[in-house]
């Protein structure tokens, strides 16, 4: 089975390509749905948070995401601390998921594909792109935030430009781009790749 990669900024629309694999019976791995599932239920974790942020960083044991946000993306070092503590625990919990799929490929998808390093544990990557206007347009309607908490938050993910140098396979979403056709070119190549190793083999 091959573990695949799907990853963009902020904005990208990564979540809108993730559902058309999903239709085409892809199994996905949403990392950034299982991380919050994770802050809010493994008790470890959530001690962890606490000792990192403070005791508010929830509020009648449910995390406080407002705080949180507000707190590590005006703070770049304690945003790596807490990835630092997250990541570990969205790492184990994927490996668990995947033992339990059988499916030619798998997708993860996250947005720190890279920055979190988990990347090099998967066989290919494919990074959706879309333009910085675009993207802070969509963050903006999606969250309801004001421009400088996006514009805070893309700043703290890698270049789109440099994921896209790193990338196996390129997904353009911007308002003229047609998704299905690219998601259909990119699925076929991974599953002829596959046959070619099944005969290899």
């Amino acid at each position: 089975m091959l573990k695949i990669g799907i990853t963009g900024n902020i904005g990208s629309g990564k979540s809108t390509v993730v559902k058309i694999f999903a239709q085409l019976g892809i199994p996905v791995y949403d990392s950034d749905s299982r991380a919050k599932i994770l802050m809010a239920e493994n008790h470890k974790l959530v001690h962890e948070i606490q000792l990192l942020l403070g005791t508010e960083a929830y509020t009648s044991g449910v995390l406080n995401r407002a705080f949180v946000s507000q707190k590590v993306f005006s703070d770049s070092g304690l945003l790596s601390k807490l990835n630092a503590l997250v990541h570990p625990a969205v790492f184990k919990d994927f490996d668990l998921w995947v033992a339990q799929q059988h499916a030619p490929y798998i997708l993860k998808e996250a947005a720190l594909l890279y920055e979190s390093g988990s990347y090099k544990d998967l066989d290919k990557m494919i990074v959706v792109a879309a333009n910085p206007d675009l993207r802070l347009k969509r963050s903006i309607a999606r969250d309801t935030s004001n421009a400088s908490a996006v514009e805070a938050r893309m700043n703290a993910q890698m270049p789109e430009a440099e994921k896209i140098k790193r990338a196996d396979y390129i997904i353009y979403n911007n308002e003229n781009d047609l998704l299905i056709p690219q998601v259909m070119r990119i699925h076929n190549k991974i599953m002829q790749d596959i046959t070619s190793r099944s005969v290899k083999i």
